[in-house]
């Protein structure tokens, strides 16, 4: 009987940080739907200068939600992203040869089940911008993993839903708001973040969603080992951001301006 007992506790215990900590959220360990209705408070409006959008987020287009289409076979919510895990999650962006970015901002976007849409349950978001991918070579040239770079966090008006339970209200998605400061020339960048929140679960980041396209980009998660994979639901997924910023004229466009003015 002891053997027994001891046996079935050490499955417990190597069982739990699995449990506890799955790399995603999908329909099969994500819990029924519960009502919460709207609490009144800050709701996202958009970026203002965007430079770059990586995908959309809302599905159907105007209906208010983030709509997984389980009837193509997938299956996940979210992507674990959570630092008492360990997990980050990456993607890419591309700025145009002979352009030179002046980056703001960077929103990303993520949900805790179970949380209010006010106030936000998100308190970090850690991030860095590698050269390249961060399991090909890439290393970071801006940003420090420790560093929280969280400024705000407001629902974006959308709740991440599955195509059979389009009223579910347990995963308002937020927007979180970093502040960068950087200047970027031309090159392929990746963004590698991690999120802190309030709540026990997750944070999760929901997939670039479009109706009917299992295949939405090239995004990596990183596990609690050091690992990087794919980030995959059914096929590759991508992951929505916004950044915000200027495009900086060239000094010879600024002085000229300035020139012409003087005879107007």
């Amino acid at each position: 009987m002891r053997k027994l007992l001891v046996a079935v506790l050490a499955v417990l215990v190597f069982a739990s940080p699995c449990l506890a900590s799955p790399r995603s959220e999908t329909i099969y360990n994500g819990g029924e739907s519960t009502y919460f209705p709207a609490t009144p408070g800050p709701v996202f409006d958009g970026a203002r200068d965007v430079l770059y959008d990586n995908g959309p987020l809302e599905s159907p287009p105007g209906s208010g939600l983030s709509t997984h289409d389980t009837t193509t076979g997938m299956s996940t919510y979210g992507f674990g992203h959570h630092t008492s895990a360990g997990y980050w999650i990456a993607d890419e962006f591309v700025i145009p040869d002979g352009a030179t970015w002046e980056i703001h901002d960077i929103f990303f976007f993520a949900y805790q089940t179970g949380s209010p849409t006010s106030p936000s349950p998100f308190t970090a978001v850690y991030l860095e911008i590698y050269n390249g991918a961060p399991n090909a070579g890439g290393y970071p040239v801006w940003g420090a993993a420790g560093t929280n770079v969280l400024v705000s966090s407001v629902w974006t008006g959308l709740y991440r839903v599955t195509d059979y339970d389009p009223t579910g209200t347990m995963r308002p998605i937020m927007a979180n708001r970093c502040t960068i400061g950087t200047t970027l020339g031309a090159g392929e960048y990746w963004l590698v973040w991690q999120s802190d929140g309030s709540l026990s679960s997750g944070p999760w980041a929901p997939p670039i969603t479009i109706p009917g396209v299992t295949n939405t980009g090239n995004g990596l998660q990183m596990d609690s080992a050091g690992t990087w994979s794919p980030a995959i639901d059914l096929d590759p997924q991508g992951f929505p951001f916004i950044i915000e910023g200027v495009l900086p004229s060239p000094v010879e466009e600024t002085t000229w301006a300035a020139v012409k003015a003087m005879f107007r």
